[in-house]
């Protein structure tokens, strides 16, 4: 499904070199949370893993997220990732593009009404009638012990003491 697929701009590092926003080698390690954006369109339910900088989502057939639906404006939002100190980042939802001009119904953030918010685990955006997405954000939990019940470590008998 060729619609449901994120352009290859936000998957490829050499594409954001080049304006300034290459990655540290040091972010480049696997992640410890994992961004989701699951939308619900006229064309049913579909989910978005997110890790890219910069996402547009609207009904134009060039946006990286596409919403399928009258009631949504051609460039209706944007996805903008925002990086902390510590390493993480989180992504800020702006009503319409990234040049200031605002979608025809705005969007509307768990009820609100608002033209920019900074999306928290488990937010529900509405695009319009019957388009909402809703984002989630996974966190790997380090697990104690080890990760495959058959990593074990051997022994050789000749290392153990038998004193019978």
């Amino acid at each position: 499904m060729p619609d449901a697929q994120i352009s290859q701009s936000h998957q490829s590092t050499s594409n954001l070199a080049a304006i300034g926003l290459e990655k540290q080698p040091s972010l480049l390690c696997e992640p410890q949370e994992a961004h989701v954006l699951i939308v619900e369109d006229d064309n049913g339910s579909r989910e978005f893993p997110l890790g890219g900088d910069v996402y547009s989502l609207g009904r134009d057939p060039e946006s990286d997220i596409r919403l399928f639906s009258l009631f949504v404006s051609r460039r209706h939002a944007t996805l903008v990732r925002r990086e902390h100190e510590d390493g993480s980042y989180d992504y800020e939802i702006v009503d319409g593009n990234l040049k200031g001009q605002l979608s025809a119904n705005g969007i509307l953030i768990n009820g609100q009404k608002l033209q920019a918010h900074t999306l928290k685990n488990e937010d529900e955006v509405e695009f319009g009638p019957g388009v909402s997405a809703k984002y989630l954000l996974k966190r790997k939990e380090q697990k104690s012990g080890p990760l495959d019940p058959f990593d074990i470590t051997l022994i050789n008998p000749s290392w153990v003491d038998e004193e019978e």
